[in-house]
């Protein structure tokens, strides 16, 4: 008995599974349109793509990786 209902609840888990994932690739397409969007206006979709990054970071994570940013290119004589 326990069988069909381990087999019944792995089911759904994965049909739920592949409903997020179509989901996710819907997203996904949206936000290639976004930044097609954007680019066809003028905009650098690289410099877009880092500006989201960012944003994304914790200030003090952001702070820490400018400055290791800023180290690189003064031992590079990039800066």
């Amino acid at each position: 008995m326990s069988d069909s209902i381990s087999a019944e609840q792995l089911r759904l888990f994965i049909e739920r599974i592949e409903r997020l994932e179509e989901e996710k690739k819907g997203i996904a397409d949206d936000i290639k349109d976004v930044y097609a969007e954007a680019k066809s206006t003028g905009f650098d979709t690289k410099t877009m793509r880092a500006i989201v990054k960012l944003r994304k970071m914790e200030k003090h994570h952001r702070d820490e990786a400018e400055a290791l940013l800023d180290t690189y290119k003064a031992a590079l004589g990039l800066a």
